[in-house]
């Protein structure tokens, strides 16, 4: 330990980040201001690197860039594999010259739906409703109860850092990243991301903590059109309704539980008095509103991509620097840095900011400042003390029968009905048609025929419409017009018109569901449920709790014509923030 003092756990943090911080050559502290994907290679070995995402080898990411924190990318197969590999990889930190260990983080992976921009699926991790469904159930302790056996089963693997959780308001309905909200309620929104806080976290961090960056400040949302800034066509926040600083409350919540770092989103703010360029390039915003007004020290990391050019899944995608287009990538590097922010989400361009410095435009001193947020919250998850896990017992902990108990129930108090008849509860031994349910499982709770003329009941699952667009890595962010298509509204006037009709909708965003509540026997909503979870809300089994986390729009006039930024704006919804009927009288 003499020749590393820093690993003295009986020192202060702040004692031991200035040990280790003396000791840092330029080129290693340049390697902390790049938090970049990864991925594990074979059965838990390190990776060669991956030509999807155009990502490096990660003995180039440590060796090379001195590169100490990596975002987790795809689905692995088993817990005790991704264990594996990460014991692999601090292994490899550990080797280097100063030990750094590697802080690993991802994006949820607890979810329903695949989308490697926002979230996974969960694989071997328990699986629960997403964030609308959450919302949902009202249920803060529920939340809080989330966020603690997700910590537990990150923990079990060494996922250090939650990518998550996102209170944006949902307040254009068109917006693609809405399932990932708590709806469009300011209040209800604070008071659970503040819970989902404290439940990867604690009540302070420390080692047993999972750390969040918390996101997208100073709120997504208010999307010009509806669309994501994700794409150059999405960039611009619009603020007609005067509303940013309803978008803020939230975070207000994500400050006094002690969210860890945060993240600014990619838009550009129209018309408001900050500057019109991406949040993530913002002075503005990122010192003069969050460090500034708001007195937060924490690791402010961008949003994945602001510097470079990618090339995803087969398709080219620009920098998300937008207002910045017109700048070098050295020089939005330096404008990012004045900016306030520590490090670059989704970036490995590590030459690019030793130049700067080397060029005398970024002192080391400023380096220093952002160098030390980064290194203090290694020292406090404990990180330098523990940097390996168990993984003989990553198995046991991730998916525990306990866990996956608790997210079942989730599921089930989440599916809200919005319209019902005498059709429901369904009748024990009922003669049942389904679509998007696989037999076996409807078998449980009934005959299955396979035609609606031969049912007592229909029970058909649908897909929220949206658009397909030219890229594999858009058709991800399900985007464009809310109606359904006249061949799925036939469809289901079809079957509506052969037999009593439940129609469950996964609803990712408020879709324009007047004319399928006309024919329709029944409509429920999900944002993440199994089959299973469904059937038990029907036949009685399980009460409907649910409540929607947002308005539901009469038709797409009323959202064109409602304000992107300004909650429940549209007129004369057809269902409304809060609404849910319970199936026993």
């Amino acid at each position: 330990m003499s020749g590393r003092p820093w690993m003295n756990a009986e020192l202060p943090v702040a004692e031991r980040v200035e040990l280790l911080l003396a000791e840092m050559t330029l080129e290693e502290k340049v390697g902390l201001f790049f938090h970049s994907m990864i991925s594990t290679g074979e059965n838990g070995q390190l990776s060669a690197g991956n030509a999807e995402f155009g990502l490096p080898s990660t003995a180039e990411y440590v060796e090379a860039k001195h590169l100490t924190h990596f975002n987790l990318l795809g689905r692995v197969n088993s817990a005790g594999e991704i264990a594996r590999w990460h014991n692999r990889l601090q292994e490899l930190a550990a080797s280097t010259r100063l030990g750094i260990p590697v802080t690993v983080s991802t994006d949820p992976r607890h979810s329903f739906k695949e989308n490697p921009g926002a979230a996974f699926a969960a694989g071997p991790f328990s699986q629960w409703p997403e964030p609308l469904g959450m919302a949902a159930t009202r249920d803060a302790d529920l939340v809080q109860r989330f966020g603690d056996i997700a910590r537990q089963e990150y923990l079990a693997v060494g996922l250090r850092v939650a990518l998550h959780p996102q209170i944006d308001l949902a307040t254009e309905p068109r917006w693609a990243r809405a399932l990932q909200t708590f709806g469009e309620d300011a209040d209800l929104t604070g008071r659970l991301g503040a819970a989902y806080i404290r439940g990867f976290q604690g009540d302070a961090l420390g080692a047993a903590s999972v750390a969040t960056m918390t996101k997208h400040f100073p709120g997504g949302g208010p999307q010009q059109d509806g669309e994501d800034p994700h794409f150059a066509y999405g960039r611009e926040q619009v603020y007609p309704g005067g509303a940013f600083e309803e978008h803020l409350r939230p975070f207000i919540a994500a400050f006094a539980a002690g969210t860890s770092q945060i993240m600014p989103y990619y838009g550009m703010p129209i018309g408001t008095e900050y500057e019109e360029v991406g949040f993530g390039f913002n002075r503005s915003v990122i010192t003069g509103l969050l460090r500034e007004r708001f007195g937060f020290d924490g690791v402010v990391c961008t949003d994945w991509g602001l510097i470079s050019d990618s090339n995803i899944l087969g398709d080219h995608h620009p920098a998300r620097a937008w207002g910045a287009e017109h700048l070098s990538r050295h020089e939005r590097v330096q404008k990012v840095l004045d900016a306030g922010v520590d490090q670059f989400g989704g970036e490995h361009c590590t030459d690019v900011l030793l130049d700067l410095v080397r060029a005398g435009a970024v002192t080391e001193e400023r380096l220093d400042v952002s160098a030390r947020r980064l290194l203090r919250e290694k020292f406090v998850l404990g990180l330098f003390d523990q940097p390996f896990v168990d993984a003989d017992a990553a198995d046991d902990i991730v998916g525990s029968a306990a866990f996956r108990a608790a997210g079942d129930a989730a599921q089930r108090a989440s599916i809200t009905v919005l319209s019902a008849g005498p059709a429901l509860p369904v009748a024990a031994g009922s003669r049942l048609y389904v679509e998007g349910i696989p037999a076996e499982i409807a078998a449980r709770y009934g005959t299955v025929v396979d035609s609606p003329a031969d049912a007592d009941i229909a029970i058909v699952r649908l897909q929220a419409p949206f658009e397909q667009r030219s890229t594999v890595f858009e058709n991800f962010f399900h985007a464009g017009p809310l109606d359904f298509t006249e061949d799925t509204l036939a469809h289901v006037r079809e079957v509506a018109a052969a037999v009593p009709t439940v129609v469950d909708v996964f609803l990712d965003r408020p879709a324009i569901l007047e004319p399928i509540v006309a024919v329709a026997a029944a409509v429920t909503a999900n944002w993440g449920a199994s089959a299973s979870a469904l059937l038990d809300v029907l036949t009685g089994t399980v009460p409907a709790t649910g409540k929607l986390p947002f308005d539901v729009p009469r038709s797409m006039d009323a959202v064109i014509a409602s304000r992107p930024d300004v909650a429940f704006d549209t007129a004369d919804p057809l269902f409304r923030f809060g609404h849910g009927l319970s199936l026993n009288g």
